[in-house]
């Protein structure tokens, strides 16, 4: 699924889509769609492509699920070299602790499962040294960061894809295919949730160590779970941000997880349709994943209840008055997977890993980038950026530059504004708070505990 680069506007349906949607059984989730521009739906040539990953940690989901997509694992990178060995002994592959000499193996494309603020200046130098990148979210962390990515996209050629899966669920594909065919018109709003809360042993297993980005990541910078599927469901982007804020109470027994960041983020986004979207993300008890889109002429979301997911179904709702003939007012119902996708219901994040392997792949074979591409890529991540700096801000809006344009772009290309720098005194803070949570001493003994346990042996402060 392809598109050139233009922000703003619906592009046309090409034949291969049209049949495509024509061929979906109600129950049955495809994501077909319109894009901005010329669309590629094919299988591609069948050319195996040689992919590496860095990270073997979330790495590894990609590397199970490359020969899926018809690729072959070639290499890996990690400058945790035990785990580094551990993963590759069993693989028979090439491993490397150092990132340049990675990028020198025989090899099409690289993905990139680092830091979450990491990711832009990686996936620069492995376009520059000629691979196709599929980059973990989020893009960037800076607004520089994503100014001079989408640059060397352009100068490169090369394929560039925002490994952001949450779109990719049944539910959510079922819900872009009802958009596209008009059933609840053009969006006038939208929620989407991704509120994650954990135990304490889960929450610091998955982040070892007191400067960990998990530890010190502002509350609206997580934010492309929650923005995604509605960016991909409705075609819409992002052109300005307001960001709020939930602080823990000082006094808060959940203070002994002693994160950095507030535990929850909202950001109200104005799309270019006009439309406003409401995201919350974060970690404030009582999990949800959860999308709601009302329209013109109906409303449809996904279902709530137990489970990371919930119960997997779709609600579509039409006022009484704007019935056509043999519509119900409401209905509800749980979609799967098309039957071309083999294996999606076995992959991780809800089927979300098989997609985006497999889009990637299919976008190195046609020459088409994705339609998870630099700049909606880039767009999803900044929002979480503006509306933190809109939230030290008293709440102020701030637009979202088009990052297809160089003449919107330019602007922002010295704006390297990152809280995540921890050694700069002078950085923003990362919780409204204004000041960093002092360490409680039980806590950190239990989290050391739990480090030592993984094999982590770095800096835990």
């Amino acid at each position: 699924m392809g598109g050139d680069h233009e922000v703003g506007g619906y592009g046309h349906w090409n034949q291969s889509v049209r049949r495509l949607v024509a061929g979906v059984r109600q129950g049955d989730a495809s994501l077909a769609r319109p894009t901005r521009g010329t669309d590629v739906v094919a299988k591609g040539d069948g050319k195996r492509i040689r992919v590496g990953v860095i990270g073997v940690g979330r790495g590894q989901t990609f590397m199970r699920q490359a020969a899926v997509a018809g690729m072959e694992l070639v290499a890996i990178c990690d400058t945790w070299q035990e785990r580094l060995a551990e993963v590759g002994e069993p693989l028979g592959i090439a491993t490397y602790a150092d990132y340049d000499r990675f990028l020198e193996h025989d090899m099409d494309a690289v993905v990139l499962a680092n830091y979450f603020h990491e990711h832009a200046p990686f996936a620069i130098k492995a376009l520059q040294a000629g691979k196709h990148v599929m980059s973990e979210c989020a893009a960037c962390s800076t607004l520089a960061e994503g100014v001079a990515l989408c640059r060397t996209v352009e100068q490169t050629g090369k394929v560039y894809m925002l490994a952001e899966n949450y779109p990719y669920t049944a539910f959510n594909q079922e819900m872009a295919r009802l958009y596209r065919e008009g059933e609840i018109g053009r969006v006038l709003y939208a929620e989407g949730e991704y509120n994650h809360p954990g135990s304490f042993a889960w929450a610091m297993g998955i982040s070892p160590g007191v400067r960990h980005w998990r530890n010190n990541l502002p509350a609206t910078y997580y934010c492309t779970h929650a923005m995604a599927p509605l960016m991909v469901i409705t075609d819409t982007m992002p052109v300005r941000v307001n960001g709020f804020t939930t602080p823990l109470p000082e006094d808060s027994p959940r203070g002994r997880l002693w994160r950095q960041q507030d535990v929850g983020g909202l950001i109200i986004a104005q799309m270019d349709n006009g439309a406003v979207f409401k995201l919350l993300q974060g970690g404030i008890p009582g999990h949800s994943i959860f999308y709601r889109l009302h329209g013109e002429r109906g409303l449809m979301e996904t279902g709530r209840g137990p489970g990371y997911w919930g119960p997997g179904s779709v609600r579509v709702v039409h006022d009484e008055w704007d019935l056509k003939p043999g519509e119900l007012t409401e209905r509800v119902y749980y979609p799967r997977f098309p039957d071309w996708a083999k294996g999606a219901a076995s992959a991780g994040h809800g089927g979300g890993d098989y997609f985006t392997n497999h889009y990637f792949a299919q976008a190195i074979r046609t020459g088409e980038q994705p339609y998870l591409n630099v700049y909606r890529g880039v767009a999803m991540s900044v929002i979480g950026i503006l509306a933190w700096k809109s939230l030290l801000d008293n709440g102020n809006g701030y637009a979202v530059p088009d990052f297809s344009r160089e003449e919107s772009r330019r602007a922002y290309e010295s704006d390297r504004w990152r809280p995540l720098d921890l050694d700069d005194p002078s950085a923003p803070p990362v919780s409204s708070r204004g000041k960093r949570r002092d360490l409680i001493p039980e806590s950190l003994r239990e989290a050391r505990e739990i480090w030592e346990r993984m094999g982590y042996r770095g800096d835990d402060g």
